[in-house]
């Protein structure tokens, strides 16, 4: 049962990367919460990120399809996420209080990401392949 829930949620977050998004890049930066339009070099770099950002939610539906054989590019994924509510962070402490969405978000992100990943690492363990270990005494 747990295997079946925790494949939902990373479904759930591929198709949640996935649409938000798409909509960041069609719509740009006056599209989020919060925000308006910005300069182009801002707007610019907004939606590339939205699109490495999609991209992040195509590899997590692929990873869903194959759970344990592809568990550590869901892992991968995950903590690049994780990380990245650091810079929420940063921004948070150098420019000012965003939008309370995005409080949410840091918080998913810095919290519970983190426990999606040590489950994940619980319930697909992975064992290193034969390439991966270090002959001993050679």
């Amino acid at each position: 049962m747990s295997r079946k829930i925790l494949v939902v949620v990373i479904y759930l977050l591929g198709i949640t990367a996935v649409v938000t998004g798409l909509l960041a890049v069609i719509g740009g930066p006056a599209a989020l919460l919060g925000g308006a339009a910005a300069v182009p070099s801002v707007d610019s770099q907004l939606r590339y990120a939205d699109v490495i950002w999609l991209g992040a939610g195509v590899v997590l539906l692929w990873s869903a399809r194959k759970p344990l054989e592809r568990a550590m590019a869901t892992r991968v994924v995950l903590l690049i996420a994780a990380v990245a509510g650091l810079g929420r962070l940063i921004s948070l402490l150098a420019v000012g209080v965003p939008h309370p969405f995005y409080l949410v978000t840091m918080g998913l992100e810095l919290v519970v990401t983190p426990l999606i990943i040590w489950w994940h690492s619980r319930v697909f363990r992975t064992e290193p392949s034969h390439t991966d270990r270090v002959v001993a005494g050679g």
